[in-house]
């Protein structure tokens, strides 16, 4: 039970460092964030629907 409140301790203290240094992002950066990020899944969607119709045509 000791280690692991030992654990527990360590593991908030990680949490709190990790807290401290991250920011915000400001208005452009979240713009480029979301404009990266939904090309990102077009990008997989266009390739899972190509593997989609190859494995089509295959039957």
């Amino acid at each position: 039970m000791k280690e692991y409140m030992v654990k527990l301790k360590s593991f908030i203290f990680e949490c709190k460092r990790v807290l401290r240094v991250t920011k915000k992002p400001g208005t452009d950066e979240f713009k480029i964030i979301v404009k990266i990020s939904g090309f990102g899944m077009i990008i997989i969607g266009f390739i899972g629907f190509f593997i989609y119709i190859a494995g089509d045509l295959l039957r």
